[in-house]
């Protein structure tokens, strides 16, 4: 038998708890291995964190100036030379453009360019494994946390999607600090065949109440978005929602775009203090929208789309009030200028390493590593319909 075939039939008959054992058994069989590690990237993105059965015994890898986070930035398998002649293999575990975390495989000597693509193949199999096995056991969800979560950030990170997504026309990526003691921002997105959606929201409040009114607005949001509605019809549906729960006490921020893939054009509905700006031909510019009613402001309230054509080449940033609103020890805010020159530095980034390099910015501004409220940022490079060839 194969043994690529053979390591991935392995890993779709292993249980949940046992997938990373059970390639390792295979990578050693099939390939020489004399060891192998699966590192999950952590919530905040600074650490690979190692698989194992008693969460955080072994040593965490730093994301920035390792090996194993070359290949995690980079997206590229990295070869590790070790002196007695010996390989270390670093290769991306990664599901349609979610970026999960590393593994890492010794080999007994150079690895040749077939058995390199094989492995990077390995890889790629366990990253749609993972992200099955996580239904059934908390492994792995473990193995992404460097530190406990509040209760408010474990129900916000359960409503979330993955941190990036890619497809032909579009590039997502983003990030959401402090990640392990979240207030009440969020985002969500969906692709179909011919339409991405995505929403960036903002709750009011902090701890439970705000992860209790963001868990209703974005599940009223997917209910009205999956029965096919339009997008200021979904708008308006949420509104309702939070609106006869709160009567108006407590209410939701959100931006929301509907993007059609063939054409590159938008509908918008701006419905509170999410932003979004624009780089267009290494230009940034900030991109207003008619500003309406948060949600469960006021009770049925209409909503209204507004058009927006996007080139390709386009970039756009989606920002959070705890990102441009933030002030320094100083007193001033981060503000429009600052923001826009962090998003110029970032030019030259792909888009799921877009909002960590922004944030990492607004923690230099700020002046200390803690935030006082979230700070969201999501990044969606559009790329254009692709013609066949």
């Amino acid at each position: 038998m194969n043994r690529l075939v053979a390591a991935e039939r392995a890993l779709r008959s292993a249980a949940p708890h046992q997938v990373v054992d059970v390639l390792r058994e295979v990578l050693c069989s099939q390939y020489e291995a004399q060891d192998v590690a699966c590192l999950m990237a952590d919530y905040g993105l600074t650490v690979l964190q190692p698989v194992s059965g008693s969460p955080h015994t072994a040593e965490p890898v730093p994301v920035h100036g390792s090996a194993a986070g070359r290949a995690f930035g980079a997206q590229e398998p990295f070869v590790e030379d070790h002196e007695d002649g010996r390989v270390r293999v670093h290769l991306p575990v990664t599901v349609r453009g979610d970026r999960l975390g590393v593994l890492s495989v010794t080999l007994p000597s150079a690895a040749e360019a077939g058995q390199l693509a094989e492995l990077a193949e390995v890889a790629r199999a366990l990253g749609h494994e993972l992200v099955v096995a996580e239904r059934d056991t908390d492994l792995y969800l473990r193995a992404r946390r460097a530190d406990r979560l509040t209760l408010a950030a474990e129900m916000q990170w359960q409503l979330l999607p993955a941190r990036s997504c890619s497809g032909p026309e579009y590039a997502l990526g983003a990030q959401l600090e402090p990640a392990y003691a979240i207030f009440g921002d969020n985002f969500d997105w969906s692709a179909s065949a011919d339409r991405l959606m995505l929403y960036i929201t903002n709750g009011m409040g902090e701890g439970i109440e705000a992860s209790l009114l963001t868990s209703l607005g974005i599940n009223a949001l997917r209910n009205a978005r999956r029965a096919g509605i339009p997008i200021a019809d979904q708008a308006a549906l949420a509104d309702q929602a939070v609106y006869a729960h709160y009567r108006g006490r407590a209410y939701l921020s959100v931006l929301m775009l509907d993007l059609e893939l063939s054409t590159g054009r938008m509908q918008v509905v701006d419905a509170g203090s999410p932003q979004m700006l624009r780089v267009r031909d290494r230009t940034v510019t900030a991109v207003p929208f008619e500003q309406q009613l948060p949600l469960g402001m006021f009770e049925e309230t209409d909503y209204v789309a507004q058009e927006f054509t996007l080139r390709p080449g386009d970039r756009l940033v989606f920002v959070s009030d705890g990102v441009y609103a933030v002030a320094a020890p100083g007193g001033e805010q981060y503000g429009e200028r600052a923001l826009t020159r962090a998003i110029a530095s970032a030019g030259l980034l792909p888009a799921a390493e877009v909002p960590a390099a922004v944030l990492r910015e607004l923690t230099g501004h700020r002046g200390r590593p803690q935030p006082d409220d979230d700070a969201l940022v999501v990044c969606l490079d559009w790329f254009g319909k692709q013609s066949a060839s």
